[in-house]
């Protein structure tokens, strides 16, 4: 449960951000007529999100037993994809994304008898692309913690994301958003290891992975997943009570990757070369 929670509460506070980049901006400015189009694009990109999701679910009931672990793997593995690139994109865009959505609203303004279109396919595009990434990851976990405990957890995490939203768009709340990023993304990258190895485990049952499977190590008997804090771990870390050295060196090699370039300070603007032509004499 706290793994969906997490992480749908930070992708629905990046949809609440540029939403309420966006709202705060057109009011700021005198064009808080325009804020009801707004939620014609947030609802569409919902629409989407669902229909895609829906649609995704359905395509994968119809699948032979091999055929459904080879669509498990391929939608763990884009979700794994999709879960660092949007770690990776708040981090480099955080500190621009306010300075880039107040031009893209001023040139949307601009059009002539289409800023209402503009601003509708702008909040459209950038709520839907929260939307569709959350639909992968949470393909990914359903199909991996079936029952009510994840769905529930990333509803609870939906629902906060729009409280807190809504607190922060309105000043009744001031929330560190450099830190929330960077602590949530470093938890972000621990469950994209965990999805990649489970990825990998249904790529092996699918019959198209087939080596590096002997057993690292066997905790069956101490520690099984069917345990209480085996169930925790397995729902959010995706830990295995048995992992073969190819789901463990995955897991392994992810996480020294991911968290070195995460976590590697960013060069400051001033320290970084200047590009500039040299005199001759």
């Amino acid at each position: 449960m706290l793994a969906p929670f997490l992480i749908m509460l930070r992708e629905g506070i990046e949809a609440a951000l540029v939403t309420g980049i966006i709202a705060s901006y057109l009011k700021q400015t005198g064009r808080g007529a325009f804020l009801p189009v707004i939620w014609v694009g947030v609802l569409l990109a919902v629409a989407l999100s669902l229909f895609a999701g829906a649609a995704l679910q359905l395509m994968a009931a119809e699948f032979p037993q091999k055929a459904q672990e080879l669509f498990e793997a391929i939608i763990g593995f884009v979700a794994v994809v999709v879960l660092v690139s949007m770690v990776f994109w708040m981090r480099r865009a955080a500190r621009s994304i306010k300075g880039e959505l107040h031009g893209a609203i001023d040139a949307a303004m601009r059009a002539p008898n289409g800023a209402t279109w503009a601003l509708i396919g702008m909040t459209f595009f950038a709520v839907g692309r929260e939307g569709l990434e959350s639909v992968f990851f949470l393909l990914a976990v359903f199909q991996q913690s079936p029952g009510a405990v994840a769905p529930a957890g990333a509803l609870l995490g939906v629902l906060v994301a729009v409280a807190l939203g809504y607190a922060l768009y309105r000043g009744g709340i001031r929330l560190d958003l450099k830190r929330f990023f960077r602590w949530t993304g470093i938890f972000i990258l621990v469950v994209a290891a965990g999805l990649a190895a489970a990825s990998l485990r249904s790529l092996h049952e699918a019959g198209v992975w087939n080596v590096l499977q002997a057993r690292v190590y066997d905790l069956s008997d101490t520690l099984p997943v069917s345990s209480v804090l085996g169930t925790v771990l397995s729902g959010v870390f995706n830990y295995q009570e048995a992992p073969t050295v190819g789901e463990a060196g995955l897991y392994v090699l992810f996480l020294v990757v991911t968290l070195t370039l995460f976590l590697k300070p960013e060069r400051p603007a001033f320290l970084r070369p200047a590009v500039s032509g040299t005199e001759k004499g």
